[in-house]
């Protein structure tokens, strides 16, 4: 085999770190940024936050600093009644009231007897003591949402508590405190009797019969608790616990004895509101039969719902859209939301310091000052590159801003990128995790974005626009006799919009509507 040299020219793309590390914020959420921001500011000691008495400056302090980017707007046609809106908004429902007046300290002590001895807080007997759940708060202080979703207590917890004022044998409190550690969140009992005590004695039978046994007698005790439903393996036996609740408080009322006698069969004629057959089946008259339907639908099917600690999603938006003046010269501004840019320089005295000492380790140092310049420039171009993209859409999507949803236009990324003379996947990256306040809420950058359906004069119409739509013929429809999936269809095409049955059920179904047989009222 000869050996020689041979000399070839290629192209290739090569990602720079400093490419690389853009690319990434780029696609990084508003608290996601957050956090790379606060571990960035942990291991490299050039780089420094901007205090509230410094210069309003993004970036680093140097004279060739940018302008800041919040202070970027851009102006479109006037749109009547605009409003304002916040700057922060919660994706999730207003959490539910505690189940009791406890704290989340105490833990069920499963000693004794079963009675507990609490010692009284002097605040709550006419004490000089504070109150143990006093409030402390000022008026201007502001009290995390995050922290508030972490009050509630949790459902083993209520139901121990509940448990302290039985009082039972050391077998039979052990029994129930295992069954209250058995449940899912929702207060099910997944498992068979049978397979806990296989659980906890595998081989032998005899002592498998005398733990079932146990807990036979602990999950009676168990379901009698509060909340009602709760131990219960299946769906059907957590509606009939309730029902039995509500026939001790109320034993005349014929509603409810005719609802547990449609629990008592199987729960698709329910489902299917098969008033005829469920007549049948119970021997009950049909309007007793819908008044038991009409009683079933108010019950939860997930009796420790309201106990589960839901992790609250806060959404920040990246950017606002507010209305400028009034009128006919109003106008559109669209900005960055100022609470959300980081505030970054360069420490001024370590890189001065730098400067003026070339010593061991030069390099090193020399080499973490260009990573925190780069940063800081990475984390402008990232919110440049943003406000781009929205300016863009409320450019393209200006008709949703004066009319709302029913308004949208059909928008592709690629549209978006060939104005700005981007790629799509940098115009994908930009518009994930990335929320727009408008004056109709909150909206995701990808919501401005739909496919197109086409139309009888030839145009195109919104995916988004259509959702709407069949959104408002389903809020009109009668209760008593709703609308179809083909009948949605052939109202749309009314509005010169062809749109199959199936993807009015897709989009139906995205909406999270009900098909018409569970819509309808009895």
């Amino acid at each position: 085999m000869k050996q020689g040299l041979s000399l070839r020219v290629s192209q290739h793309l090569a990602l720079t770190p400093q490419l690389q590390q853009s690319i990434r914020l780029l696609q990084l959420s508003t608290l996601e940024l957050g956090q790379e921001i606060q571990q960035m500011l942990d291991e490299n000691p050039f780089l420094d936050v901007q205090g509230d008495d410094g210069p309003e400056e993004f970036g680093p302090v140097a004279s060739d600093a940018p302008s800041p980017v919040s202070e970027t707007e851009a102006a479109f046609e006037p749109m009547p009644n605009g409003s304002d809106t916040s700057a922060a908004s919660s994706s999730e429902p207003e959490p539910s009231s505690d189940p009791g007046d406890f704290g989340d300290d105490a833990s069920p002590n499963w000693e004794g007897d079963g009675s507990t001895e609490t010692v009284p807080d002097d605040g709550e007997w006419g004490g000089e003591a504070p109150a143990a759940r006093r409030n402390t708060l000022g008026e201007d202080d502001q009290v995390d949402a995050t922290e508030l979703a972490r009050g509630n207590e949790s459902l083993p917890a209520w139901l121990h508590r509940q448990a302290l004022s039985l009082r039972l044998s050391e077998v039979d409190r052990a029994a129930l405190r295992f069954l209250i550690e058995s449940l899912n969140d929702d207060g099910y009992l997944e498992e068979s009797l049978a397979e806990l005590a296989a659980g906890l004695a595998p081989g032998d039978l005899e002592q498998q019969e005398e733990l079932q046994h146990r807990f036979t007698v602990a999950l009676r005790l168990l379901q009698r608790l509060d909340p009602p439903g709760v131990g219960a393996r299946n769906l059907a036996e957590c509606l009939l616990l309730q029902l039995r609740a509500m026939s001790e408080e109320t034993p005349d009322d014929t509603a409810c004895c005719a609802a547990i006698k449609v629990c008592q069969h199987p729960m698709d004629l329910l489902a299917k509101r098969d008033v005829k057959r469920l007549s049948l089946l119970t021997g009950e008259v049909e309007p007793n039969v819908k008044a038991a339907i009409g009683l079933i639908t108010r019950l939860e099917p997930k009796p420790g719902r309201r106990f589960v600690d839901v992790e609250r999603n806060i959404i920040v938006p990246d950017v606002l859209v507010t209305q400028v003046g009034r009128g006919p010269r109003a106008n559109f501004r669209v900005m960055l939301n100022p609470d959300v840019m980081p505030r970054l320089r360069v420490h001024d005295v370590y890189a001065g310091a730098l400067k003026a000492h070339k010593g061991e380790g030069h390099q090193a140092l020399q080499q973490r000052l260009q990573e925190a310049r780069w940063f800081i420039k990475n984390i402008q171009q990232r919110f440049d590159t943003i406000l781009r993209v929205s300016t863009a859409i409320v450019e393209r999507q200006r008709s949703f801003f004066v009319h709302g949803e029913l308004a949208m236009r059909p928008l592709v990324l690629r549209e978006i990128a060939d104005e700005l003379g981007l790629h799509e996947s940098t115009i994908s990256r930009v518009t994930t995790a990335k929320y727009m306040s408008t004056p109709f809420g909150t909206f995701e950058l990808k919501y401005f974005f739909g496919s197109a359906l086409g139309t009888e004069t030839g145009g195109n119409a919104s995916s988004t626009a259509v959702r709407a739509l069949i959104k408002q013929f389903v809020a009109a429809e009668s209760t008593k006799k709703p609308l179809s999936d083909s009948q949605i269809s052939e109202m749309l095409k009314e509005q010169g919009i062809e749109c199959a049955r199936r993807t009015v059920a897709k989009y139906r179904e995205a909406l999270r509507i009900a098909p018409a047989n569970l819509r309808k009222e009895l």
